[in-house]
């Protein structure tokens, strides 16, 4: 991506919390520059994600520029957890460019490859191992509501109470409570809404599970936006 003086902070040091951020220094007129960039552009894209390119214009964002005092360009650097880590100077070879950047990807830790297996016995012990990665949490408890047990329903609710509520969390609750079944059935999921409709004021039992299959259906389903109108009209 490219990178100016005001989306600097977010971009590179923010993310950097997550992901190392290689930030490639250039000018348009820099004829080094030009052969550099598409190195890297490969070379980073090679790590699927594992190391992200950030490209500074030193001409147009001179603030970025003299924190990095950059008295000669190309000048590239690789940002981790907010602090340099490496960097080098000038447009190396391809190769040089890949074992530099090879360098920079994480080591899978034992947790990233138990999530990475994905069964349930190997989510179980990444659980136990690190038991508020929310990763794990969230691949645990979809595996939890796919086995579509009480039991395992049950589970993955009080798993996905660990964590802070966000659209994919709620999906997932809602789904454990109610199913995806009844959602998909055509007109029967309509007469159970049209059922607990005449309940939801006083019922929030009955308030919970019309939210709840509105949610399963999703927001691309047309029913969804005529019932949610209907709910606002019943409560208020």
């Amino acid at each position: 991506m490219d990178v100016t003086d005001a989306t600097f902070e977010t971009a590179v040091l923010e993310r950097s919390t997550e992901v190392p951020v290689v930030i490639d220094l250039w000018a348009s007129w820099c004829g080094p520059c030009r052969t550099l960039g598409p190195i890297l552009e490969r070379t980073i894209a090679a790590t699927e994600g594992q190391v992200e390119l950030a490209k500074v214009d030193v001409d147009a964002n001179p603030r970025v520029a003299a924190t990095f005092q950059v008295q000669s360009i190309p000048a590239v650097y690789a940002i981790a957890d907010r602090k340099v880590v490496d960097s080098f100077v000038g447009a190396l070879p391809e190769a040089a460019v890949r074992q530099w950047v090879e360098r920079l990807v994480p080591t899978p830790s034992e947790t990233d490859l138990l999530l990475a297996a994905g069964d349930e016995a190997s989510l179980r012990l990444a659980l136990d191992a690190e038991p508020a990665n929310e990763k794990v949490i969230l691949a645990l408890a979809t595996l939890l509501v796919d086995a579509d047990t009480a039991e395992s329903k049950s589970e993955a609710l009080t798993l996905l109470g660990r964590l802070p509520e966000t659209a994919e969390t709620r999906h997932l609750a809602a789904q454990a409570r109610v199913g995806d079944e009844l959602a998909g059935a055509g007109p029967s999921v309509e007469s159970k809404l049209d059922e607990l409709l005449d309940r939801v004021k006083g019922d929030a039992e009955a308030r919970q599970e019309f939210v709840d299959l509105l949610e399963v259906l999703g927001p691309d389903d047309p029913r969804t936006a005529s019932y949610r109108k209907a709910l606002t009209a019943r409560l208020f």
